[in-house]
């Protein structure tokens, strides 16, 4: 395996060199290939530990680059999201397209599934169609060997144009010989664009080993034309797509490709007119005989890489491949007990999270407790011991000590995902997704929101743009925000495990349940009003099988769980000495303070009397206590925050909400991961006992306004109400209107508190002695 180098990057294009840790990286490779290929296996065995997870500008799809050192070259790899082309159809395709057309990467690796061979090359003849250069690691090799499938690797290279690697991703087998066959064509490329004569950003020099495929004899000669005219245009030079071939564009501007229309406009208006009176031209002569010419290069693609397959891949094997999975879906996809087994797993994981993740969870607890102590006893009273006790410790704190609850979720959730259950479980939901109204695609963006639990709204809208209908998209959308993501699980860990201890389990499972219930009816409720329309069915790929792997399951939970703490850092710890301010500013008028000041020093002084009878002396301290929660009161009810909380208390006091709580809830709408943190900084500036501090769970449990009834109507409330800054403005981005952004705001909250005031009010009657 090549030898891993730490180091941070930043971003580049072109050929420019990118220095990291004062190295220069001169080579910079993508990884692409299909969904389910084993391509993130691949990159997570090259890099290993060594990777940065971000996000790509302006979008919510993952970024992920990885940094190497391999027969003395450092190199970057960019794992790019999985695609079945490049076309503009879904975020991911996007995001791919772009980077590959940007320059920054001088050469791919394409990883294809070696038992569908001819699938995979679908997405190998388009990267080949633009020009790039190109490596196919047939991953996977060892389950196509096994089910009696052999490949002509020699003849597969001649055809494609393109050096085909035998790969295995989980044990790394052959993963050395893809990247130095990647190294060396991507130097190849760099040192054939500046031999002397021949000018770098030619697209028409660069690109003449480009794979040309036939379309017909309708097409071709047209193609040709375009072809020409494209790359003798000076304005291509600077355009976007200079650094790919003239014949792909010419492609994407026949299957009337929005943003190669757009780049193409911008960098010749005049080719760009000329262009689209030839596409104008195509379409009319299809349409005379019933054909498009997005449907004929389709048909030509899968004809192209059908021929391929057939001369390459020899079937020696009676077995098929996917024998084992089809045995396993007889069980675990049937319609009764494969709804069954997935209630079982889910209910599983929770058992799972809750009992092992319980003991370090107090041990954390612990820790923040006594490092707050440790504060106080150090720092003198005053603003900056109540700035660094009560607003960072107690706010950043009380999120962190979740965080192994939710490193062993995510772990869990890995191997739903790498063992290919998650896609059954996908499969088991669509048929209850139909009778609420629901297009099957909806149920990969709920799974990412949280279906299964910790994940999140926001790639989950994201990954709604792949539905065709805009009601079955904005159903889906609005409805998104009520699973279980991971900025909600701890305040729901929290509420449970403060309030239900003894069935906690119990009590997570069904929050989870309750969360598709209720998405489920207000879906139904709004694709019977506001949304009203049919539903279509849901086409989707069932992967087989796989054990997974301890490096991926380790890799895969550390980077999400590393996303949760940068968040604590980055928005939380601000967010918290906002609040901390909000809840200590304007200071209490001293003249409204001075009679509690006066009773405290009375009864202080009568304390320090030695022949003060021991029940007279515990009657006084009480009164002290009781005194000092008085004065506390009135301080934070003095505040910005506590004024606001006051207001609203009014009316949430029917769910049973304090003015702390309204405060929680307010900064939950920036982030849900704020309801702790502002819990924990309001009730730690109401404890007594600076030497001894107690956890969140503590004072929620000594706080008499808390009750299970005050619980359940916070962990619906917290379930339904406006989804986070973040989602409302990628709601904005799908939805094209700020209408629906309003929508969201005001109709889930609106329903929140409903729900909320019944639960309460319900519990009252039936349980509460008032």
């Amino acid at each position: 395996m090549p030898e891993s180098l730490s180091a941070t990057v930043g971003a580049r294009g072109g050929n420019a060199r990118t220095l990291i840790g004062g190295l220069a990286y001169s080579l910079r490779l993508a990884i692409a290939g299909n969904p389910n290929c084993g391509k993130t296996t691949v990159f997570n065995a090259l890099t290993g530990a060594h990777q940065h997870v971000g996000n790509y500008s302006g979008v919510t799809v993952e970024k992920k680059e990885g940094f190497i050192r391999h027969e003395g070259q450092e190199i970057i790899l960019v794992d790019l999201p999985g695609a079945y082309s490049l076309s503009a159809y879904s975020q991911e395709e996007v995001v791919a397209r772009n980077v590959l057309l940007s320059g920054a990467v001088q050469a791919v690796i394409n990883v294809v599934d070696a038992g569908i061979l001819e699938r995979g090359l679908l997405l190998t003849a388009q990267l080949r169609e633009m020009g790039l250069p190109v490596v196919i690691a047939c991953n996977m090799m060892d389950e196509a060997r096994a089910t009696g499938i052999s490949i002509d690797f020699l003849r597969l290279s001649e055809l494609m144009g393109a050096i085909a690697v035998p790969t295995v991703g989980t044990s790394g087998n052959g993963l050395r010989e893809a990247l130095s066959a990647a190294r060396q064509v991507a130097l190849d490329a760099e040192n054939s664009s500046q031999q002397p004569g021949i000018p770098a950003a030619s697209p028409c020099e660069i690109h003449s080993s480009a794979l040309h495929i036939s379309y017909g004899p309708l097409l071709d000669p047209i193609l040709e034309t375009m072809e020409k005219r494209i790359a003798e245009s000076q304005g291509m030079a600077s355009s976007p797509y200079a650094h790919c071939a003239p014949r792909w564009l010419a492609l994407s501007l026949l299957q009337d490709d929005a943003e190669a229309v757009a780049a193409l406009q911008a960098a010749d208006a005049d080719l760009a007119a000329d262009m689209a009176q030839v596409c104008r031209f195509v379409q009319e002569e299809l349409g005379s005989i019933g054909r498009d010419a997005e449907g004929l290069i389709a048909d030509g693609h899968s004809a192209f890489v059908r021929k391929i397959a057939a001369a390459c891949v020899v079937k020696t094997g009676k077995r098929h491949r996917l024998s084992l999975s089809d045995r396993l879906d007889r069980i675990l996809a049937h319609a009764v007990w494969g709804a069954l087994i997935m209630l079982g797993v889910l209910y599983a994981m929770f058992q799972i999270t809750i009992v092992l993740g319980s003991y370090p969870q107090g041990w954390l607890e612990g820790a923040f407790s006594a490092l707050a102590g440790a504060v106080r006893g150090t720092l003198p009273e005053g603003l900056l011991s109540s700035l660094l006790v009560d607003g960072v410790i107690a706010g950043v704190g009380g999120v962190l000590s979740f965080v192994p609850l939710v490193l062993i979720m995510f772990a869990l959730i890995a191997i739903v995902e790498d063992s290919g259950y998650m896609a059954r479980m996908a499969y088991i939901a669509d048929r209850v997704f139909q009778f609420f109204g629901l297009h099957g695609a909806s149920v990969m963006p709920y799974i990412i929101s949280g279906g299964i639990a910790g994940g999140c709204a926001i790639p989950g809208v994201m990954a709604t743009r792949t539905m065709r209908s805009p009601k079955e998209k904005l159903a889906t959308m609005l409805t998104l925000p009520y699973m279980a993501c991971g900025a909600k699980l701890p305040v729901y860990l929290l509420l449970v495990g403060t309030f239900f201890p003894h069935n906690a389990a119990n009590m997570m499972f069904a929050i989870i349940m309750l969360s598709w219930v209720l998405a489920f009816c207000v879906a139904l409720l709004l694709r019977k009003t506001v949304l009203r329309g049919e539903a279509t069915p849901l086409v989707m790929e069932m992967p087989p099988y796989r054990m997974p792997t301890v490096r991926g399951i380790c890799i895969h939970c550390w980077e999400r769980t590393w996303m949760y703490l940068k968040k604590a850092g980055t928005v939380l710890v601000p967010l918290s000495m906002l609040i901390w301010a909000a809840m200590t500013f304007p200071a209490l008028d001293p003249q409204t303070a001075l009679p509690f000041e006066n009773e405290i020093a009375r009864l202080s002084a009568g304390l320090e009397r030695e022949d003060l009878p021991a029940e007279a002396r515990a009657n006084q301290e009480e009164a002290l206590t009781k005194v000092q929660e008085e004065l506390d009161a009135e301080r934070l009810r003095h505040t910005l925050a506590g004024s606001l909380g006051t207001w609203l208390e009014g009316a949430t006091s029917y769910a049973g909400f304090s003015w702390r709580t309204d405060v929680a809830l307010i900064g939950g709408i920036a982030a849900k991961e704020a309801i702790i943190s502002t819990l924990g900084t309001a009730y730690a500036l109401g404890e007594q006992d600076p030497e001894d501090p107690a956890s969140l769970a503590e004072l929620l449990r000594a706080d008499p306004t808390w009750n299970q009834g005050t619980a359940l109507a916070l962990l619906v409330f917290v379930m339904l109400y406006a989804p986070c800054f973040v989602t409302l403005v990628v709601i904005r981005q799908e939805s094209g209107s700020w209408k629906w952004v309003a929508f969201s705001i005001a109709f889930n909250t609106l329903l929140a508190f409903g729900m909320a005031v019944g639960v309460y009010q319900t519990y009252r009657f039936f349980w509460m002695d008032v």
